[in-house]
Formats: structure tokens, sequence, C-alpha cells
């Protein structure tokens, strides 16, 4: 039996300790004798709880533990959970987090303690929640060039969004019904702003890179700005409005491999067809392409308590199986340039007022792909082809004021 702990017991920590209690038959086939939760770290008493007995304040009755060899850790934000995963690390303690924005500013520094200490840093539920998603990506897939991740990554946008389409209802009615589920925090600024979706696009660009994507240098815009009417022109053609987390390698002979990463996080039209156009409600999807093995599909629940509970302790498993050696991860912390977002290639949809349509076409020219409005419209919609983005903006700057400029898929 491997004897276990968990850092921090909110939501998923909760989650973790419940998956390992009532799927322990099954978590036996894969580890003989189980996994046992000795410890459960927390400033917090339980005394409701089932596992309130385990319940301890100080992380050294943990860390001194010689039969502790894997811990969990569930506590979001960057410190404590920093420190507390460093010093499990140090002691050849494996750690499994789901802390995506931990590992997004710690992951190389951490994998590079577990590597030194003969044990394993885990974090297949930092992104995609209960999709077997990042192991995939680095073992299954690692024969291949990956050439772009493109994922529905936050549930609580997804639904948001979904729906604003289904019923027609605004963002704000929507964001308070999500808030009343519980889908959607009381400050929901690191969900809507695409914050929360920056940070998992990061951590699956550094992971198909090999260096370090920081969040910082990708752009990011969130779903405030959707209005009903931006859905109502883009169903009549057939598409889809979802929050995208979108990471593709393009040739750049300028750059020292030949190639430059091209990474945002923004909203999108995706057309009918395509594998993301259908992900809704809470679910998370993420499109995988490699040079081989071309398009590859993830689809599933992105986020809550079992789910993530279960990617959590998969990695468990993973490190329980592993003790001894680590299980390798290639990340380093080289931070890799990426492309300016005016440099960067998309098609836009755009809705100007009716008056503008002579700026409009004296200004984009060629670039207009299609109108999708009509004479009698009391507003100009148009998509325009493919052109870089500093581009675009350069010609919107000179056609008037927007009402809405979405992204294209």
């Amino acid at each position: 039996m491997i004897q276990a702990a968990i850092f921090g017991f909110g939501n998923i920590g909760s989650g973790v300790a419940t998956v390992l209690e009532e799927n322990a038959g099954q978590i036996a086939k894969a580890v003989p004798g189980g996994i046992h939760v000795k410890y459960i770290l927390d400033i917090r008493e339980f005394p409701d709880s089932p596992f309130a007995d385990r319940i301890v304040h100080d992380i050294d009755v943990i860390l001194s533990d010689p039969e502790i060899k894997v811990v969990c850790e569930t506590m979001g934000g960057k410190e404590p959970a920093f420190t507390f995963s460093k010093r499990a690390l140090e002691k050849g303690i494996s750690v499994c987090s789901s802390n995506k924005e931990l590992v997004e500013a710690f992951g190389p520094q951490l994998l590079e303690t577990a590597a030194a200490h003969g044990c394993s840093y885990l974090f297949e539920a930092s992104v995609g929640g209960g999709i077997p998603l990042l192991t995939p990506l680095l073992q299954n897939l690692a024969q291949e060039d990956i050439q772009s991740v493109t994922g529905i990554l936050n549930g609580t946008t997804n639904y948001i969004l979904t729906k604003m389409e289904r019923y027609g209802a605004d963002y704000g009615q929507v964001l308070k019904e999500a808030q009343e589920l519980g889908y959607a925090e009381r400050n929901p600024a690191a969900d809507v702003e695409g914050h929360d979706t920056g940070r998992k696009i990061s951590i699956l660009s550094s992971l198909i890179s090999g260096k370090t994507v920081k969040f910082d240098d990708i752009h990011t815009e969130g779903i405030t700005k959707i209005t009903p009417a931006d859905f109502v022109r883009a169903k009549a053609k057939g598409y889809s409005i979802k929050l995208l987390g979108v990471s593709r390698k393009c040739s750049a002979p300028d750059a020292p491999a030949g190639i430059r990463m091209e990474v945002m996080t923004a909203p999108f039209l995706v057309p009918e067809g395509h594998p993301l156009h259908s992900v809704s409600d809470v679910f998370n999807g993420v499109l995988v392409h490699g040079n081989m093995v071309d398009d590859v599909m993830f689809y599933g629940r992105g986020a809550g308590k079992l789910p993530t509970g279960s990617a959590v302790v998969a990695d468990m498993i993973l490190a329980a199986k592993s003790i001894g050696h680590t299980v390798p991860i290639q990340w380093e912390a080289e931070v890799l340039e990426t492309a300016a977002s005016s440099d960067c290639t998309n098609a836009f949809f755009v809705r100007m007022h009716a008056a503008d349509a002579a700026k409009v076409h004296a200004a984009f020219g060629d670039c207009i792909d299609q109108v999708w409005s009509d004479e009698t419209d009391a507003e100009f919609v148009f998509v325009t082809k493919p052109v870089k983005e500093g581009v675009f903006f350069d010609c919107l700057q000179r056609s008037g004021e927007a009402l809405s400029v979405i992204r294209m898929l």
C-alpha cells in the first residue's frame, strides 16, 4: 500500500479523497495494496467529514513521515502551494497538482527539483479537468510534431456562451444564472476575462514546444463584449461562438528554429462541421493536430470535484508505479519568444454601422471575403480573408467604430 497526503481539502482535494475511497478496489488493480490517504493538510477543521481524523495543520507532520510517497496539491494559487510542493519534492515525495496557476508559473522549476531528487511532478488535472489530455500528449503523441492545439478550456465561459446562443439571453443575465448554479465564482474575472483559458493554453504551448510560453506574453481576451446580436449573425451562417485557447506553429525564417509560436486566447466563430462547434455547456474540447496523425480530439468535463479529482488520482497512480525514478516531462525554463498579436494571422467577423460601409470598402479593399448583410440592413456585416492582425486593426481604425469584432476559426 502507498501512503499519500492531500494538500488542501477544498472542492478538488475532497474529490481526490472521494475517488481514492470509493474506487479503492479499482485503484488496487493498478497499485498493489492501493493508495491510502494518511494525512490531509488544511488550516480548517472538518468535523463532519469522514476524513476528519486525518486533518493536520503542520506540513512537517507529513514531510517527516517516511511512509509518505505521494502527495496531491489541490490548494490553488502560487503560495504556499509552491513552497509546500518544492519541500515535498526535495524529500523525494512525488507531487501531483491540479493547480494551473502554480504549474504555469513554476512548472519547469518544480520538474527540475523532482528530477534532482528521484521523484515526479505531475499535473494532468491542471488542464482539461477530468479529460485525459497531458499524458496522451506527452506519451501517446510523443512521436508527433504537434502543429497546433485549439481548445475550449473553460467550462464556465462555454456554459455562458451556450445559453446566450440557445436562448438569446444577454451576457449579464446568463452570468448571474451561472453564479447561482455554482458554475461561476462570485468574482468571475479569471474565467470571463480569459485568464483561466490563457494559463491552460500557456501550459499546453510549453509542453508542445518543450520551452516556456509565459501567460503574460499571451494576447488574452474574454467574453464580456459578446452580444446576442453576434449570435444571431453567426448562427445565420452556421457558426457558433466559443472562447478558445489557440496555439500554433508558423513558419518564420528569422526565428532560430525557423518557426514561431502564435498563441492567444479570444472568442472565435467556429463553423459547423468543426469538432469544437458542438462542444456545449460546461464541457471542454481540445483539438490537437500532429504532422503525421492529423487531428486528435479530446472531449469531456473540464472541471468539477469528481472529474478533476479523478485526473489527480490518475497522476497519483502513475507516481506510485514510478517510485524510485522520475516520470520524464520535457519543459525547459528557457522562455520561448512568441509572435506579437499584430503578427498573428486570422480572419475576422465584423459588425459596423451601415453608414460606414463605404469607408470599410475603401479601407479593407480585397481583404473583405464576404458581406453578410444587405442594403436594407441597419448594419454592415462582413468577414475578412486571413490577414495579419496588425493590418486588420489598421484598416479597422480607418473604417469607423465597430459594433463587434470576433476572430474566425
